[in-house]
């Protein structure tokens, strides 16, 4: 099968707007702004997946200090697109990443994507319903 999709981390291909208008409707975002949105993409590594057309399919973002700590948002996939895999292949891309894999813990919240994170390697935090997280630093 011929892939239909490609990933870029370049900011400028973002569709903002429409970012803005998903995450707005969301149970996490509730009442963000375009303003807020444009800042949080300013300030955080970004992954874009789209259509070979660039078409925009999703986002994620990864809010990191570059060596140790990294902490995925917004990942999301517009509803035109969803139920198609592509979730999975932004996820595998972004930890993928080389500036993600070498990161020594990833964590994120959610609600409902539990399981999607789960094979990836990232387990429940204690006994919060939304936390996760990778753990890849031994501690001594």
């Amino acid at each position: 099968m011929e892939q239909d999709y490609f990933i870029s981390k370049n900011k400028d291909l973002l569709n903002v707007e429409e970012i803005q208008q998903f995450i707005a409707s969301s149970y996490w975002g509730k009442g963000r702004t375009i303003d807020d949105v444009k800042t949080t993409i300013e300030n955080s590594y970004c992954f874009g997946i789209y259509t070979l057309d660039n078409t925009q399919i999703g986002f994620a973002r990864v809010v990191t200090d570059y060596i140790y700590f990294g902490y995925f948002m917004d990942v999301i996939i517009f509803d035109k697109f969803q139920g198609k895999g592509y979730g999975k292949i932004l996820v595998e891309a972004i930890l993928a990443d080389t500036t993600i894999k070498n990161l020594k813990t990833l964590a994120l919240k959610t609600k409902d994507a539990h399981q999607l994170y789960e094979r990836y390697g990232f387990n429940k935090i204690g006994d919060s319903s939304l936390w996760m997280s990778v753990d890849k630093q031994i501690l001594e």
